[in-house]
């Protein structure tokens, strides 16, 4: 009898529905995920509810930090489970546990110290998910906040933008003594012109001519140890690189105490946007400024199915070359003589397409300046825009979004006439 109440009680359980609860996510740590020179750590988040094709963010510490601590000590990954992305959560090894943002090796496209390690990480995490590389993000605080800006310089062929609390800009804490501290670049004395910081970008990827990452940077006013003046430097070097104004188009107070710019665009996805915050030191970020990144980034304007993340990698090679119909969406954000725009190609045919020039005709008076998941030739009228290494796949049923920053003589419309590997697409 004590036999058969048993089985009976399994059964009932079962049915009821009440058996043991999947684990619940947590931070992992992974090893063996590629290149590592400098021996950085990795820990990764995946929620338990993922979007069908997640983002993902790399979440980067403060010295004397880890991963770990960050994952506890922040916001991202309530976020992520709320939006369904997945967040990397590096950590730095030497001494200190401050990342390299000063050596030679660390300010170029072709990195041979922690830049390198990170973005293994990432294409690790690419591979296994199946993320979309068109949404992946990195966000830091103070050692993490100068990471992000090199980041951004290393490799804008990788982060589409960034968020960083109480950074420095991409070069200042260069060093060539060996050392890692660079105190003029700390104490907010290294002022330079925005030409010059935008040189120092563009130096550490020679020849790229792809879009750039859009970039939020914020600071405490009271800050004394990566000093409040380093705020105004990363615009200057961010809205240079973005070719945009330094003339706010937006001011407004998203707190009390804090006070936001944004140049380029009013929008929450502006090309560059600037949070300082009053009576604040190096103690960033505080309460709420996760969520700013996050709109920034464009991550919380989904809500995650409940499908479960992955087993297995996806396949690593692509479905048979095919094509068919295709449909085009495009958003404008313009301002006095400038204009950025994103533009979603949609394959809705019944076969992949594998390598894909779009084309599509840009209103009179408008110029490309800058672009981002494609390559754009010429710059003016009739304009073809050819995929990147990274999105050359277009599955049936998926899109790839793309997009480019123009100038324009009083014509701010949307291109017109796309065409998908000369085939005409329809428009929404």
């Amino acid at each position: 009898m004590r036999r058969l109440w048993i089985v009976v009680t399994a059964v009932v359980i079962a049915a009821l529905g009440l058996a043991t609860p999947a684990q619940a996510a947590s931070l992992q740590e992974v090893t063996g995920f590629g290149t590592n020179p400098t021996n950085l750590r990795m820990h990764l988040y995946v929620p338990d509810r993922l979007a069908a094709t997640p983002a993902l963010l790399v979440a980067v510490h403060y010295c004397t930090g880890t991963g770990p601590a960050f994952y506890s000590g922040t916001e991202f990954a309530s976020l992520a489970d709320q939006y369904g992305f997945i967040v990397i959560y590096p950590s730095a090894t030497r001494s200190g546990q401050c990342f390299d943002v000063s050596t030679p090796g660390a300010l170029t496209h072709n990195s041979t110290s922690d830049p390198a390690g990170i973005v293994s990480m990432v294409r690790y995490v690419q591979q296994r998910y199946g993320t979309d590389v068109n949404r992946t993000f990195v966000t830091g605080a103070s050692s993490g906040a100068m990471m992000t800006n090199v980041l951004l310089g290393d490799y804008p062929d990788v982060f589409a933008a960034g968020s960083a609390f109480m950074g420095v800009p991409f070069g200042c804490f260069a060093t060539t003594d060996g050392s890692m501290w660079n105190s003029t670049c700390s104490s907010g004395q290294s002022i330079k012109t925005p030409q010059a910081w935008g040189d120092l970008v563009r130096a550490a990827y020679p020849g790229y001519t792809g879009r750039r990452p859009r970039m939020q940077v914020m600071h405490g006013v009271n800050d004394t140890t990566l000093q409040y003046p380093n705020f105004g430097e990363e615009i200057k070097q961010w809205t240079n690189v973005l070719g945009v104004s330094q003339t706010p188009v937006l001011t407004d107070t998203p707190q009390s105490g804090w006070t936001r710019t944004r140049y380029g665009s009013t929008a929450v996805q502006a090309p560059v946007e600037g949070i300082s915050v009053a009576g604040t030191g190096h103690n960033l970020p505080l309460a709420g400024m996760a969520r700013l990144a996050i709109a920034f980034f464009g991550l919380d304007g989904s809500t995650p199915p409940t499908t479960p993340p992955p087993t297995t990698p996806p396949p690593t090679t692509p479905p048979p070359t095919g094509g068919g119909a295709c449909r085009v969406t495009t958003t404008v954000n313009a301002w006095n003589t400038g204009l950025t725009a994103q533009v979603t190609v949609a394959n809705t045919g019944t076969a992949a397409v594998n390598g894909w020039n779009l084309g599509f005709t840009l209103p009179a008076g408008q110029t490309i300046t800058s672009g981002w998941n494609a390559t754009y030739s010429p710059t003016s009228g009739a304009v073809t825009a050819r995929n990147v290494s990274y999105n050359g796949t277009i599955a049936a049923g998926s899109s790839v979004s793309i997009g480019f920053q123009a100038n324009h003589t009083g014509n701010n419309a949307a291109p017109t006439g796309f065409t998908l590997n000369g085939a005409t697409c329809s428009t929404t």
